[in-house]
């Protein structure tokens, strides 16, 4: 302070031919000390420490540098404030005191604990450090101050599994219950909002019986305190610290100390004293020498002659000149290129106050101004407690904090930094590990939102990322992989060729058709025997081709589905077995009409010759044409996918289109094949050796009973085997007619020769 007020008062620029005179007290971290010193201020009844003749109004004060502490500040505001005294604090942080309500007079060169706050939850969350205990100093500065990064961290998403104050004056009890606490938890990570006085008090606690290591995090009030790093445990430590800078000229200032200037300060004394060891009076004590003026400050190596980085210094620097800027812009004016500043202007502090409102200056590089609220632009640095290779701790600044900057870019890191324990890898301190992708978070009962669970995704949902309070369903043509943290498009299922089932319905479909093939060529070239021509050969040779039909139909089923295919398959499947059926239908009842003939007067066969048979089966298998052709104009069969069927697959299938046409087609089948079961029933007790009848009975009992199971297995069966079922059905009730209708016949022909004669298919046993 002094020496700026030595620069001010030697400045050509600033208040040019105006001396500014002060006055120093010493509050004593004491708010009763206070508010002594507060009314000494007000009755000026004091010697000044320093003070000319030509001081004007030496007794008022016009403005005040101080305190240190945010609460001797709040006292020291509301005593002077009421006389419009303006305030400039250096080192009180509190965030209360930005109420411009309460303190309407009080300004600071240092940031509020609001921004420290901000910067230490941004800090703690940057790192991960989701579960962390607090401790705070149990007075304005912590309990302020830890308020404020409680409330900063909620809105980060920290959790904090305790949180104590204690203040340096408590009994050891409580220091100790404090400790314990500490040694306890479960948090790896402490954020501590204490003064150096109270964090001393603490560490040396801690000290006794060390707790397992611990990541601190630290306010400016400890963390840039250099005697506070004896404490080894606390290697590693992090936390936020104001901006250091050098003030030029401030070194040889400093140094500039002569014994005379030193005997007349009996500060300056003891610092004397106790820095070269010796008395500046004859001493009584042998082993303590007199100093004899040859001491030199050049060569002291101790924390008064180092200048280089200064930071509460440097803001009771910027204080003073804020203050005389104030006073400059109060009673100076710019005339020309001239400064003149009136010196018999009746100053007042209210004068001043109104102009330190608007001061904005820049002094060695750093600007200087303040806000609605009293406060300057936040600006901190990182500091980290590294232990350099000696074993020293030495603080290290790795990265800042900067308010001004855009929301989200505040804060960076441009140095590597050292963790508890000298570790390179950032410690971990979280109630809960992270929940991988796949999983869900979910919160423990009667816990902080930080203590939870991790529960797989349920099926058909993924999370693809980490702590997810949520799983969500994939899309319905997607499905969750194994690991439930991607979608990933669901298999699609038919009766495929490549498949061992449709391989082998494929072979059975080619084997029916071949051997309906090889049953028509030994017809034809039996077709002159008595078994052939007796069995009505046209009939049966047609019967064969709407055989062959039947079974190549089935193939129409295999495969992926298309538009064509799938009008095909229904179609093709319906016409053909009718006319298969129109067929066998034909035959039973030349069967029947063949022995009415017999009878004396009789003349039906007429009636049923090959043209009326030609004609039935034209006009049965004509109204399945008429039935099919109606249910593809209106509502024709289509490919679709089934999702619902399956969840993790789809399902590449033929809708019905219209269940009405499908089931129109089967009925039609069904009451053709009923119809010639009966017909067949009547005809069951013709002659032995001509049993058409009794193998037509016998093969329209298989196909009805096929197709009388196949509807619900048709309905039960899911996805592809819907379609196997179809082909199953198909293929028996075709294997049926062509073995209980053909394959007696075959075995006569090839077998039996002799049987197929005349004389043998009229004997009546």
């Amino acid at each position: 302070m002094i020496f700026a007020i030595a620069e001010i008062n030697n400045s050509t620029e600033l208040l040019p031919g105006v001396k500014l005179g002060y006055q120093i007290y010493d509050t004593c971290v004491s708010v009763i000390k206070t508010a002594h010193v507060a009314f000494q201020m007000m009755n000026g009844q004091d010697p000044m420490f320093y003070k000319d003749s030509n001081c004007s109004q030496s007794d008022v004060v016009m403005a005040v540098v101080g305190d240190s502490g945010s609460t001797t500040s709040i006292s020291l505001s509301r005593i002077i404030g009421p006389f419009s005294i303006p305030l400039v604090s250096y080192f009180a942080t509190c965030a209360c005191l930005s109420n411009k309500q309460e303190y309407p007079t009080f300004f600071r060169t240092i940031p509020s604990d609001q921004f420290q706050a901000d910067a230490l939850a941004k800090l703690v969350k940057h790192f991960g450090w989701t579960w962390i205990g607090a401790v705070r100093s149990d007075s304005d500065y912590g309990n302020y101050g830890m308020a404020s990064f409680l409330a900063a961290a909620q809105r980060e998403g920290i959790c904090v599994e305790y949180s104590e104050s204690f203040y340096r004056t408590d009994p050891r009890r409580k220091i100790q219950k404090v400790a314990d606490v500490i040694r306890r938890s479960s948090a790896k990570a402490i954020v501590v909002f204490t003064a150096s006085g109270d964090m001393n008090v603490l560490l040396e606690e801690l000290a006794q019986d060390p707790p397992s290591p611990r990541q601190w995090i630290g306010s400016e009030g400890w963390i840039i305190e250099t005697y506070l790093t004896r404490f080894s445990f606390c290697a590693g430590a992090i936390g936020v610290g104001f901006q250091q800078s050098d003030i030029p000229g401030l070194r040889e200032f400093l140094l500039d100390l002569s014994p005379t200037k030193v005997a007349a300060s009996p500060l300056l004394t003891k610092f004397w004293e106790d820095a070269f060891k010796c008395k500046i009076e004859k001493s009584s004590n042998p082993e303590t020498g007199v100093c004899d003026g040859t001491e030199d400050m050049e060569h002291l190596k101790n924390p008064y002659t180092d200048t280089s980085q200064l930071g509460p210094t440097n803001m009771v620097y910027k204080a003073v000149y804020a203050i005389a800027h104030a006073i400059h812009n109060t009673i100076c004016m710019e005339k020309n290129i001239t400064t003149l500043c009136d010196k018999g202007t009746m100053l007042t502090s209210k004068q001043v106050l109104k102009k330190l409102k608007n001061v904005n200056f820049s002094r060695n590089g750093y600007p200087v101004s303040f806000d609605a609220n009293g406060d300057p632009v936040a600006f901190y640095e990182l500091i980290n407690w590294q232990k350099s290779e000696s074993g020293v701790i030495e603080l290290v600044t790795v990265g800042y904090y900067d308010a001004s900057l855009p929301k989200g870019q505040e804060f960076h890191i441009n140095r590597n930094i050292t963790w508890v324990d000298g570790g390179t890898q950032v410690p971990v301190s979280v109630c809960s590990e992270s929940c991988l992708s796949g999983t869900r978070k979910v919160l423990q009962k009667g816990k902080p939102k930080c203590c939870y669970d991790c529960i797989p995704c349920p099926e058909g949902e993924i999370s693809n990322t980490t702590d997810s309070p949520d799983c969500f369903p994939c899309p319905s043509e997607l499905w969750p992989n194994a690991q439930r943290d991607a979608c990933f498009p669901k298999p699609v299922e038919f009766l495929s060729y490549d498949e061992v089932l449709a391989i082998i319905l494929a072979a059975f479909s080619v084997s029916g058709a071949c051997l309906a093939i090889i049953t028509a060529a030994i017809f034809f070239h039996h077709r002159t025997t008595p078994i052939v021509r007796a069995n009505n050969s046209e009939l049966s040779f047609l019967l064969l081709f709407s055989l062959t039909l039947c079974f190549l139909c089935s193939l129409t089923f295999i495969g992926a589905p298309s538009d064509w295919s799938c009008m095909l398959r229904h179609t093709a499947f319906g016409i053909t077995f009718v006319l298969c059926i129109s067929c066998v239908l034909g035959k039973t009842v030349v069967v029947l009409m063949a022995f009415k003939a017999t009878l004396p007067g009789s003349n039906v066969m007429k009636w049923f010759g090959p043209p009326q048979q030609r004609m039935t089966v034209v006009f049965v298998t004509f109204i399945q044409i008429i039935i099919c052709t109606v249910w593809l104009l209106l509502s024709p069969p289509f490919p679709m996918k089934n999702l619902s069927t399956y969840k993790e697959k789809i399902i590449l299938e033929c809708a019905l289109g219209s269940a009405v046409g499908f089931w129109a087609v089967l009925g039609y089948i069904g009451l053709l094949a009923v119809f010639c079961f009966v017909l067949a029933v009547l005809a069951r007790k013709l002659p032995d050796n001509f049993n058409e009848a009794k193998l037509i009975t016998f093969s329209m009992l298989i196909f009805c009973a096929v197709w009388l199971t196949f509807i619900p297995a048709y309905v039960s069966s899911p996805g592809k085997f819907t379609v196997a079922v179809e082909i199953f059905a198909i293929l028996a009730s075709s294997f049926g007619l062509i073995l209980c209708i053909f394959a007696p016949k075959c075995f006569i022909i090839i077998v039996q020769p002799e049987k197929n004669s005349k004389r043998h298919l009229i004997n009546k046993k």
